[in-house]
């Protein structure tokens, strides 16, 4: 019981309003970030990925928190649906490489299907017009570890090959999010084929 409260509490703590994040039709900023898949660093390039299909880029507050755990979580679970709509999914976010290295291998969370990025200063989440707020000195994550950086609100952007973005997603659950992201990435494949 108590552990539960402590996961919402944080999920509570590290959520954070929509703003005015970029738009349907907008051209997405391509960004090359260090990021991490099952637990191995690389350089992660939009341009790169939008060659193979549409990217599916969605920033999230921090790793080993309530709603991003349950987040990765459904990614993962979810990643071959992405993957037969011809979607690669990539979360980012402000953790460290070091903190992604564990999270992008974690079992119960992104178990080593998807890439996350670190975004350590925010330049890639301020492209995106995300907001960016400080966590409170002495917050904790659901391992106990103190969270040492600022957080990005949860947004999910649908980007297409051309580099345009074909959706934007917020304000929703990180279930919620997730279907969300995958129903739009399917409709695009449908409308592909």
């Amino acid at each position: 019981m108590k552990r539960m409260m402590i996961a919402a509490l944080l999920s509570a703590a590290v959520a954070l309003p929509a703003s005015a994040a970029l738009k349907e039709g907008d051209n997405a900023p391509a960004f090359q970030l260090q990021a991490s898949q099952n637990g191995k660093a690389f350089a992660f390039s939009l341009k790169d990925a939008l060659k193979k299909g549409p990217v599916v880029v969605y920033f999230y507050p921090s790793a080993y928190t309530g709603g991003c755990n349950i987040q990765a979580h459904s990614f993962a679970v979810n990643h071959d649906k992405f993957s037969a709509a011809g979607a690669t999914v990539v979360g980012v976010s402000l953790d460290s490489i070091a903190r992604l290295n564990e999270f992008s291998a974690d079992p119960n969370y992104c178990a080593g299907k998807f890439p996350v990025a670190a975004d350590a200063n925010g330049d890639t989440a301020k492209a995106y017009d995300l907001a960016i707020r400080e966590i409170p000195s002495g917050r904790k994550d659901t391992r106990g570890i103190e969270i040492d950086h600022a957080a990005a609100e949860r947004t999910t952007f649908i980007i297409t090959p051309d580099g345009k973005i074909a959706a934007t997603v917020g304000g929703l659950t990180p279930e919620a999010n997730v279907e969300k992201a995958l129903a739009t990435v399917q409709q695009l494949s449908r409308k592909k084929s």
